[in-house]
């Protein structure tokens, strides 16, 4: 039996969707029919991202949203159950990444990183809860640092820990009512977020992965899309990597 990796009618929320995994994964959504509400920070990018998918005409709702601010998920959340009082996938993706060393790095820095990566994902979650119904699916964005480190992002690569046990956790709660929910581990994916450390240390990232390049956005978004998908429906409490094997889990 052949099972569709279909989001027809499905209400499809998606924050940070103006980066490049969220923005690629709207694309990818937007594509096999889903009704998707896209969030960032960014407002005129996501506004423009929602145009070009066809706009509200095609089922298409932006609104600006600070992941660091639980009022405002408050806000996406309602907007989204505002479609047809459920949701049935989330993809929380808004994240940052500055770079910073152990001793410069600043309580505020450490709390900012924190606030956004993980408490925003908690928050989203949270407030989501009463519109998930069975068979919703959750599929949070972590990364390999969660699971190896990272020099120079700790607050980084401790938020993503954070996130990976989460999902974890949410597995066993969110089970018993057919909600499925999984994690995607993307390694070094070409993205904005990633330019930085791609120029200076890029080389020996390359040189240390087996594929031998850096990932792509769309190659991201197909696992979440996956994971969403009733093609995984008896898959919980996963993670999957998307690294080109620069880091391979015992």
């Amino acid at each position: 039996m052949e099972i569709e990796q279909d989001f027809a009618q499905r209400v499809v929320v998606i924050t940070g969707a103006a980066g490049g995994i969220g923005r690629a994964t709207a694309r990818l959504m937007a594509a096999r029919g889903a009704w998707l509400v896209l969030a960032d920070a960014d407002e005129y990018a996501v506004d423009r991202l929602a145009d070009e998918l066809g706009g509200i005409s095609s089922g298409v709702l932006a609104t600006h949203h600070d992941a660091a601010d639980a009022t405002s998920t408050a806000a996406l959340i309602a907007l989204a159950a505002s479609v047809d009082q459920r949701i049935d996938v989330i993809v929380p993706s808004a994240g940052i990444y500055p770079e910073s060393g152990l001793e410069e790095t600043t309580d505020e820095l450490w709390s900012r990183v924190l606030t956004i990566n993980l408490d925003g994902v908690f928050h989203l979650l949270r407030d989501a809860s009463p519109y998930l119904t069975a068979g919703s699916s959750i599929v949070t964005v972590a990364s390999v640092a969660g699971h190896r480190g990272s020099a120079r992002h700790a607050h980084y690569a401790a938020s993503k820990a954070g996130v990976l046990s989460l999902t974890r956790s949410l597995a066993w709660e969110l089970g018993p009512r057919r909600i499925r929910v999984n994690a995607v581990s993307p390694g070094l994916i070409e993205t904005p977020m990633t330019e930085q450390l791609m120029a200076t240390r890029g080389e020996a990232a390359i040189a240390a992965t087996p594929l031998g390049r850096f990932g792509k956005p769309e190659e991201v978004a197909a696992v979440i899309a996956f994971l969403a998908s009733d093609a995984a429906g008896f898959i919980t409490g996963e993670h999957v990597h998307v690294n080109g094997g620069w880091f391979m889990a015992g």
